[in-house]
């Protein structure tokens, strides 16, 4: 009994720090706290009502994924946006997944179509969802699905950071309509280039797809940017 109070005991700070750790997450991804916003964890700690110490492991885990910095002096900051760094990783997105398509195109047709099955009813056959954030999910997947199919299990693993990475902003994708709808197109083309084994067709398609996307989430980025500096103070 007193070990199963103690697992409770240990497992709780655990839970607030991850409850902690996604409120602010969230808060960065919907621009409630702006690029350059400074706050204290005691700041934090009163808003969130809880104590220092899971703040300060959430926004450690934050700062390992390159979301905030600290300044021992004066408490931690919300990175700037570095658009040069998020456009790096979309080249390397480019990178993996086309040499994703590659292998799978030089795969038996069966068997791509096996891996790919999925993607196809969810894309090609299954009726469209008009919801961006929903769309959004299922594009991150429809991607990492693409790479996880290819074969490579370290590959596959470096792309999921990656794109945990550029969430902040390949979100923002998916707030047009025009932008869903081409989402679906040009996945649904993709897979056809892929499963008809044209390797080249596939990644130009998708070259163009990952391109067009890139530039389209920096002009909202900014615009986003621009309108929630227009905003009441944000938190805390």
């Amino acid at each position: 009994m007193q070990e199963l109070q103690s697992k409770r005991g240990k497992a709780r700070p655990e839970a607030l720090a991850e409850k902690v750790y996604q409120t602010i997450k969230n808060d960065i991804f919907d621009f409630r706290l702006m690029p350059g916003d400074r706050f204290s964890e005691s700041e934090m700690a009163e808003r969130m009502e809880v104590s220092r110490t899971p703040v300060r492991q959430a926004l450690f885990w934050l700062e390992r994924e390159g979301y905030v910095e600290v300044y021992f002096r004066s408490g931690w900051q919300v990175r700037q946006f570095d658009f040069e760094y998020f456009e790096e990783l979309y080249d390397l997105r480019i990178v993996l997944e086309c040499e994703a398509v590659r292998r799978l195109c030089s795969m038996p047709p069966a068997r791509a179509s096996e891996l790919l099955s999925a993607l196809s009813l969810f894309w090609v056959e299954a009726p469209r969802l008009e919801d961006g954030k929903a769309v959004s999910l299922h594009d991150e997947a429809f991607h990492m699905a693409m790479v996880a199919a290819a074969g490579n299990s370290e590959m596959a693993r470096i792309h999921a950071e990656l794109t945990e990475k550029i969430r902040i902003i390949r979100r923002l994708d998916f707030t047009r309509e025009d932008r869903i709808e081409a989402t679906y197109h040009e996945h649904a083309r993709i897979l056809q280039a892929v499963l008809h084994q044209h390797a080249e067709e596939a990644q130009r398609i998708l070259t163009d797809h990952i391109a067009v996307s890139k530039a389209e989430v920096r002009k909202i980025t900014l615009h986003m940017l621009q309108q929630a500096r227009l905003q009441p103070d944000s938190p805390p």
